[in-house]
């Protein structure tokens, strides 16, 4: 199988990262509006913290679509990261050879060096590639292509899902997993600043994301139907379904860790769409010294629900 990785990130052109901070997509990724000025081997150990901890859901997800797709013989993990998921996909489809595809060799490395860890290496490969190109060089057309939080940062959406399906086995499967509900972290009231601050951090952060998408290069306004565009570009939409992440109170000492993981970034990636008492909120639920904050209160829990898209190319 042709492998791609000598080459690091190229100026000017997007990256993906696979899952992401917070229903996947924000400043908690650092993907900002200077996509060359990203330094991947800071946003590497946030990716694993997330993605590993979420795995309980994405777990789910590869079960489910094993119904959908019993037995391929090629994954491809289109906007992989640092691989979590396209190990798991390897771990549960023990046939198939999977291929992890991004545009940032960094974590194509750490993608590489996870699945030697696990034993999954002599099936495992990785292509860096940008999703606006398609999957990069494989050696052969995907039975269950993967696209995990990625396609929202290619421009045009649609001319991306087309170069998937091109890179499709007739009868082959595309599971895209977009949308969701935003995770949620604490009560609605938490006794400091005005309540409700998780939905107004929301409300800045889906501004946020309209001018992101907005100033990706070739950037095309698309209508968030997924099944509706997945028909579009020649799939069969078979199925959708919400896995749900519920990590109740008291958190472990790694769920509280990525609370603070992904507060710390709203905090920095939002703070000039925040207005000043929610950011001295935010300031002390970051304390770890103050009582209030999130290293210390017993009401915070991880809540959040991630949507899987399924279409199905023409034999």
């Amino acid at each position: 199988m042709a492998q791609d990785h000598d080459r690091g990130p190229r100026p000017g052109r997007e990256h993906h990262h696979g899952p992401a901070l917070d229903h996947g997509h924000g400043p908690a990724q650092g993907h900002g509006h200077d996509h060359t000025q990203m330094d991947f081997s800071q946003m590497l150990p946030m990716l694993v913290q997330e993605a590993e901890l979420f795995t309980p859901a994405y777990v789910e997800a590869a079960d489910w679509l094993r119904e959908q797709r019993p037995e391929p013989e090629l994954i491809v993990d289109a906007g992989s990261g640092p691989g979590v998921i396209s190990c798991l996909l390897a771990e549960k489809f023990p046939g198939a050879r999977v291929v992890a595809v991004d545009g940032a060799e960094p974590l194509l490395a750490e993608a590489r060096a996870r699945a030697e860890r696990l034993g999954l290496a002599d099936r495992f490969s990785t292509v860096e590639a940008e999703l606006s190109d398609g999957i990069g060089d494989v050696e052969y057309p995907a039975d269950l292509l993967w696209a995990s939080r990625s396609l929202h940062h290619v421009g045009d959406q649609r001319a991306a899902l087309e170069g998937f399906v091109r890179s499709l086995a007739p009868g082959g499967t595309l599971a895209l997993l977009e949308g969701g509900l935003p995770t949620r972290f604490l009560p609605r009231d938490i006794g400091v600043g005005r309540p409700g601050l998780q939905a107004r951090i929301d409300a800045v952060h889906d501004e946020w994301f309209t001018r992101m998408r907005s100033e990706l290069p070739g950037s095309v306004e698309e209508t968030e139907d997924w099944p509706a565009l997945l028909t579009a570009v020649g799939l069969r939409h078979t199925a959708t379904r919400t896995f749900l992440l519920d990590l109740p109170a008291p958190l472990s000492d790694e769920a509280r860790a990525f609370v603070v993981t992904a507060l710390t970034h709203r905090r920095n990636g939002l703070a000039e769409g925040l207005d000043p008492e929610d950011l001295a909120t935010l300031d002390r639920l970051l304390d770890p010294d103050d009582k209030a904050g999130v290293h210390h209160r017993t009401d915070v829990f991880v809540l959040t629900a991630m949507t899987v898209y399924v279409g199905v190319k023409p034999e």
